[in-house]
């Protein structure tokens, strides 16, 4: 294992800081001592590795994951024109586009509005009176009050016949009265 960088920056870990240097220089130190790092954190931590091969376990399987990538990909050509045998039996047929035209037509035909109110009625566009809302609100009870108002016409009128029968037959009886004494 090799021994640790000295570190140049304010960061942490050992050593002291060494006289400022080029930029270049620096950045190279700064990229060593990530490696150097990278290293013994890789090598405190031994539980990643594959018991059998000794590669890490997440190599192991995107390389298997390439591998089966590779085996189920098929070629098909569909633009380029292929010289040999073999790859002209890949070649995918041009595709026909679908025809659209009738479903264009519907889609347009159910776009068109449907007209709603074929003649307008000049008194829903006229303004109302002021007071509209009373004339309707009061118009219930005007019903009730014109049925009670028909109600005693009618008890007056009948009470009048009763008072012109009882004085014609009065004036019935009162005349036989007087007939009676004349002869």
């Amino acid at each position: 294992m090799a021994a640790p960088v000295a570190n140049s920056g304010p960061g942490p870990g050992p050593g002291p800081a060494p006289a400022a240097g080029s930029g270049v220089g620096r950045l190279q130190e700064a990229a060593l001592r990530r490696r150097e790092r990278l290293k013994a954190l890789r090598s405190r931590t031994g539980a990643h590795k594959n018991k059998d091969n000794g590669e890490p376990e997440n190599k192991q399987f995107r390389e298997d994951d390439e591998e089966d990538a590779t085996k189920h990909k098929e070629l098909k050509l569909r633009n380029y024109v292929p010289e040999d045998e073999d790859l002209k039996k890949r070649k995918v047929p041009q595709a026909k586009p679908a025809s659209v035209e009738d479903k264009v037509k519907d889609q347009l035909e159910a776009a068109k509005p449907e007209p709603i109110i074929e003649e307008v009625d000049l008194a829903n566009l006229a303004p109302r009176k002021p007071d509209w809302d009373l004339k309707r609100d009061v118009a219930k009870k005007l019903e009730k009050l014109e049925k009670r108002t028909q109600r005693a016409i009618a008890e007056l009128i009948r009470e009048r016949l009763r008072g012109q029968e009882e004085e014609l037959a009065s004036a019935v009886g009162s005349a036989k009265q007087e007939g009676s004494d004349s002869d």
